[in-house]
Formats: C-alpha cells, sequence, structure tokens
C-alpha cells in the first residue's frame, strides 16, 4: 500500500518549509542560537511531567513505580543536562574562548589524547561522587588539533549544510531530542524528525518543547509507518539521514528492502544517494574480573548486571547481552547464584516493545536448555554458552529484550582479562558499549596493563565500574559505535552524537564508577559518597529521585541538594 497524495504532500511542503528556514538558521547568531537551546531547555522543564505521565502510559507502568524513575532519568533529565553543557559550548565560541578550557587533558595508549568531560562542575562532583568520564581521540590526533577543531559546524554557523531526517528511536525518549539537537548544532542542519510510531503518544509534548524551532521553521516533526520514513529519506531536498535503530533498518534505508536491497549490497551499490549517520546497538559484553569480593559486593554486583540488562525490560541498544566470567574463579558459582536471584527479583514489569515475544522464542528455541527466570514470561537466562562455537547465535544477534546469556573463560587477572576482551572484539556483533566489573584491589595490581586492556576494547563507550548507559547520560561525553564500520558491515553504525564540546575526530568515551556504593565505599577507602544509583532496578526512591535530579537539572541550585541526598540514601 504506498501513501495516500496527501500525505506525501504534506511531507513536501515540510521539507519545503525546511529548505527556507534553512536560510533563517544561517542568520542565527551564535548568541541566539543559545537564546533558542535555553527557551527550549524551559519549555522541557515546564512539560517534564506530562513528558513521563505519556512515557509511563506507552510502556504500561503503574502510576507510583520507582520504575519510573527510569523515564524522568532517561528522558527529560537526559536533556535537561545536555542543552546548558551545550549552551556553555556557544556562549565560549562567542566569546572566542578555549572550547577546552578547564577540561583535563591526558593520554591513553596508543598515541591517544584524553580530555575528562566528568565531573565537570562542583554538582558532578557531588551528585555523582566516585563517576568520572573521558573522551579518547583518534589515535594521533595531537591535543592542538582538538582544540583547534572544537565546535564543528558552529566555527562557520552561516554555511549550512541542508535539511537532515531524523528517524527517532522508539524505546528511550530522549534520544529522538537529543539527536535533534546533535544535527542543528553539530552540522548545521535544519531538521524533519520521523518519530517511531511507538513514540507518537509524545508528539504533543514534543512540538510543545521545540515550539522555539518550529516556529521559526527550523524543525518539522512528523508521524507515518516505514513508507513515510522511505519517503522522507530518499527525498530530494534532503541532504543527510540519521537513524537510531535495528541495523535491517539501517540497511533497508542505505540498500533498499528484500531481494533488491540484498543485491544491491552484494555488488556494492546503495541506493541512499546522501550521507547517512547512525546508532543500532549490537550484543554488549559484561566482562566479571575475578578478585575477592565479600558477599555484600556480589550481591551489588549482580543487582548491576541485571540492571545493565533488565533497565527498560531490556529494550536498550546498550543492554548487556553477554557475562562473561572466569571458569576459575573460585567465587563464580557465588556470584552467578546471586545473578540469577537478582534477574529473578527485580521487578516485574511488561515486556511493552513490539517484537518482544518472537525474539525470545527466537533464543528460547536455539538454546533448548535456557531457564526460564521471574518477573515475566519473557525473563530467559542463557548458561554455559561457548565462546569457541562459531555457530553461537547469541554473540551475533542483539535480542532486544529480557535474555541474558553468560559464557565462561579460563584464567584470572591479567590471563582472563586478555582472553576477554579478544573474546568481546571478536565474538560479539557491534562495538556500541562494553562493561568492565573489577574490583579496586585487582585495579591496584593490574596498574596500567588495565588501561592497555580498555584501549584494547573495540568498542565506542567502555563502562569500568559504571555501565555504558552513563556515558549515554553524560552530556559532554561521545555516543556511537567506534569508528570505522562500513556502509556493508554497519553492525553499530558510523558517527556519534551528544558530545556538546562538539569534539573533531573522537574514538570512544571511557566511564568509571565506583566498585562499591556508600557507606561501603568510604569504609573500604573509595572516594566515592553515591548511594545506590537511581537506574539501579532495586532503587526503592528512583522516581522520587529522578523527579528531584530532573528539577535540579531544570534550575541547579544548592538549596535542592538535601532533598536529592535524603531521597538517593533511601534508595
Amino acid at each position: 500500500m504506498s501513501i495516500s497524495p496527501t500525505v506525501t504532500a504534506r511531507l513536501d511542503q515540510m521539507i519545503a518549509e525546511l529548505s527556507d528556514g534553512e536560510r533563517g538558521w544561517a542568520r542565527e547568531s551564535l548568541a541566539s542560537r543559545r537564546a533558542l537551546l535555553l527557551q527550549v531547555h524551559a519549555n522541557v522543564a515546564a512539560h517534564a511531567d506530562e513528558w513521563v505521565r505519556v512515557a509511563a502510559a506507552i510502556k504500561q507502568l503503574p502510576a507510583g513505580s520507582p520504575i519510573l524513575g527510569e523515564e524522568w532519568i532517561s528522558g527529560p533529565w537526559a536533556v535537561l543536562g545536555y542543552m546548558p553543557a551545550l549552551a556553555e559550548t556557544l556562549t565560549r565560541l562567542e566569546q572566542g574562548r578555549d572550547l577546552l578550557a578547564g577540561c583535563p587533558i591526558g593520554a591513553a595508549p596508543g598515541g591517544r589524547v584524553t580530555v575528562g568531560v566528568l565531573p565537570y562542575n562542583v554538582f558532578d562532583r557531588l551528585l555523582l561522587s566516585g563517576f568520572r568520564a573521558e573522551v579518547w581521540m583518534q589515535p594521533g590526533v595531537t591535543e592542538e588539533e582538538t582544540r583547534e577543531h572544537a565546535g564543528l559546524g558552529l566555527r562557520a554557523p552561516a554555511q549550512t549544510a541542508g535539511v537532515a531526517v531524523v528517524m527517532g528511536a522508539g524505546n528511550i525518549f530522549s534520544i529522538a531530542p537529543l539527536d535533534v539537537l546533535y544535527q542543528l548544532y553539530a552540522y548545521n542542519r535544519v531538521v524533519l524528525l520521523k518519530l517511531n510510531p511507538v513514540t507518537d503518544p509524545l508528539l504533543p509534548v514534543f512540538e510543545a518543547v521545540f515550539a522555539p524551532f518550529i516556529d521559526r521553521g527550523y524543525l518539522r516533526i512528523v508521524t507515518g509507518d516505514a513508507q513515510v520514513g522511505d519517503h522522507l529519506v530518499t527525498h530530494e531536498g534532503v541532504d543527510a539521514v540519521h537513524i537510531t535503530g535495528s541495523e535491517a533498518t539501517h540497511d533497508a534505508i542505505v540498500w533498499g528492502a528484500g531481494e533488491a536491497g540484498a543485491a544491491a549490497k552484494a555488488v556494492g551499490t546503495p541506493r541512499l544517494d546522501k550521507p547517512i549517520t547512525s546508532e543500532l546497538g549490537g550484543v554488549s559484553p559484561a566482562i566479571v574480573v575475578p578478585g575477592r569480593w565479600s558477599k555484600a559486593d556480589i550481591r551489588f554486583q549482580a543487582e548491576h548486571i541485571a540492571t545493565q540488562r533488565l533497565h527498560n525490560s531490556g529494550f536498550n541498544c546498550i543492554a548487556a547481552q553477554i557475562v562473561i566470567v572466569s571458569s576459575d574463579w573460585p567465587q563464580k558459582q557465588e556470584f552467578l547464584t546471586a545473578l540469577r536471584a537478582a534477574f529473578s527479583n527485580a521487578p516485574a514489569r511488561p515486556a511493552w516493545y513490539p517484537g518482544c515475544d518472537l525474539r525470545v522464542a527466537d533464543a528460547r528455541r536455539a538454546h533448548p536448555h535456557f531457564e526460564a527466570v521471574g518477573g515475566t514470561a519473557e525473563r530467559t537466562v542463557l548458561w554455559g554458552l561457548d565462546l569457541g562455537d562459531d555457530a553461537e547465535s547469541a554473540f551475533g544477534a542483539e535480542y532486544f529484550g529480557p535474555v541474558l546469556g553468560v559464557a565462561e573463560l579460563p584464567g584470572t587477572g591479567l590471563e582472563f582479562l586478555n582472553a576477554a576482551v579478544d573474546a568481546a572484539n571478536e565474538r560479539m556483533h557491534g562495538t556500541l558499549g562494553a562493561n568492565l566489573v573489577i574490583d579496586s584491589r585487582t585495579q591496584r595490581q593490574l596498574a596500567a596493563r588495565l588501561r592497555e586492556s580498555i584501549a584494547r576494547l573495540r568498542y565506542g563507550t567502555i563502562g569500568v565500574n559504571a555501565w555504558t548507559g552513563v556515558g549515554y547520560l553524560t552530556a559532554r561525553a561521545t555516543w556511537g559505535a567506534l569508528p570505522g564500520h562500513t556502509l556493508d558491515d554497519i553492525q553499530s553504525g558510523r558517527g556519534i552524537v551528544h558530545n556538546s564540546l562538539l569534539l573533531h575526530r573522537p574514538e570512544r568515551t571511557v566511564v568509571y564508577g565506583p566498585f562499591r556504593p556508600l557507606p561501603r565505599s568510604v569504609m573500604t577507602g573509595e572516594f566515592s559518597i553515591t548511594p545506590k544509583p537511581p537506574w539501579f532496578l532495586t532503587n526503592r526512591t528512583a522516581a522520587s529521585t529522578g523527579r528531584r535530579l530532573t528539577a535540579f537539572a531544570a534550575r541547579p541550585r544548592w538549596a535542592a541538594l538535601p532533598g536529592i541526598f535524603a531521597s538517593a540514601l533511601r534508595g
């Protein structure tokens, strides 16, 4: 069934309006672009409650559930945190100041320059105590080049780059707004946002939030099916495409659908004649480095990994899918027992994203010895996966749902870590994110060799005792696959987003977190006063903490901190 002429005419009109709007965007000064950004910031704050209420309805979450904290944090809070960071970049560019002033500059193995992006200010040090993040530039990029080229499209704001179509994600509701802002400010393009049909109920919220851009002709937002999307991405008035979604959707856009698309891909003749950037997920590993852990450590880190898989019911492109543990770890069985319990006892919630039942059925059919583990009918653990089995589908297919695989490798210490890094690089499909869990004592024992292992991991975001999702939430960090994928082997995609410093040629973001929460962190000598993070599935006050953090991001002030800390500590 084709699109109706009425719909086609409306879409064509929107693209024509954006073409006109591009000339207005080219005339907007850095100061006026900053003012527009701050207007949107105020609008997000004003509509945050409505945003979360609609999100909860889409995801079938009951009012009063602690799980609503996920929607506060991965929705309005993420956007509210990003915009002031981007606004500061605009201010510095306008004033001719160094965009990286105040960011620690360091070095990483392989001739890489690093830029410290978290903590950035005193509020970061208090609210995310013990967490830090750094962006690693591509090998050979110098500090001088990094400083000189930061700013991207905003270094020449009058030189706009046309109309971009953003194909919005359907799982995390800050993705589409953040992708829109990156196209506007980093690439200097006006934008047509096509919502994923799952998120159509959020259209009134997004229209209200982005009214300053819509009114001036710099943004249009549409709903519709795949045919609408296809009309937009192939439109002659569209100059670039960005998609957050699946590898299959990307290939349908670039090469075409069905047999014709497969044939075009086989001979290397894409039908898309414009640049496309993408974030497409993948199979993310969680490497558990053996050490001497207390019972509390085992329980906490089991909950941590369960969170990495079950946050948002597992419908995250960055959800950990394969846990790699040491078969020689004396505490292996104790940890796996705790992992099963954490997976089983996590709050029950609907498997709300379309197609979940089919993906889970496929996983179970390929693994007859699967274990159905409490919470929902779909929750599944695949034990004893063989990293030497080239036919193991769990390493190549992103399940995008509550399915977790567990694999073992021999060894301890550096021997195990090297083997696990090799397995993550060679056996897992995609390069979006990888997680490392390692206790403080083992970190000290490995010393510089740990950093060398991190450098060997071929992933765009790496979390060390911090879920890689924290990298997504960090405004000045980069988000996207490791550079180097080609259109015919796209894996986790090409290009990055977020990156409010507008760094040129970054390679990855590395996020570090505390191994233990408060008070055990302080008792064991870790410099962190962070209790159980609010994104943990087992956090009892996640919703109230998420709401308070959102209000703080809307208007940062010292007086709000006691309430945030009190709520967080009760979690």
